[in-house]
Parts: C-alpha cells; structure tokens; sequence
C-alpha cells in the first residue's frame, strides 16, 4: 500500500481506483476500522485514497488493529498478496 510521507494525522492510503477506495472503505468497516474513501472531484482523477486519521486518544492495540485490517482486506481485494503482507509484530507503529 503507498502511504503519502509527512507527519500529521491524516494520513492518505493511496488506491488511485474510485471503485476500489469505496469498497476498501466498507471492508475496513466490516472489520471495525472507520476509514473515508475519496475520490474525484474532492481529489483529482486517478488519485483516489483512504484517509485514516490517528489521534491522542488512539492506543497502540487500535493501531495494530488498524494495520491487521489493512492487510487482510488488501489481500482480500488483490492489492497485494499475501506474502507481501507484514505481520503487526514486524511493523513500528511510532
């Protein structure tokens, strides 16, 4: 998954597919995350994301919850394979 670089709290999961954003977007529901999917004309053509926002009171066991669901659902959807898939355990959630 292409994540935009920067430190603030709303961070872009870049798709590029409107389709593909709004459909990621349930499925993350579907697996107690609430993300927002975007797409034209909020942001230009093609450049269709996710947009996950972390605040003060999110703990790390919400964060690794988070990075589980994205992984089983990109999977799920065929944005990646499984193998390219990292376990919670071998990311650094800062």
């Amino acid at each position: 998954l292409t994540v935009h670089p920067g430190v603030h709290p709303i961070v872009p999961i870049m798709l590029g597919d409107a389709t593909l954003a709004g459909t990621m977007a349930a499925r993350m529901l579907d697996h107690g995350v609430y993300v927002i999917a975007f797409s034209y004309p909020v942001v230009p053509k093609g450049q269709a994301r996710i947009r996950v926002q972390v605040s003060a009171a999110h703990e790390k066991f919400h964060l690794d919850k988070a990075v589980e669901a994205f992984a089983l659902v990109a999977e799920e959807l065929g944005i990646i394979k499984g193998d390219e898939c990292e376990t919670v355990e071998n990311l650094e959630v800062a």
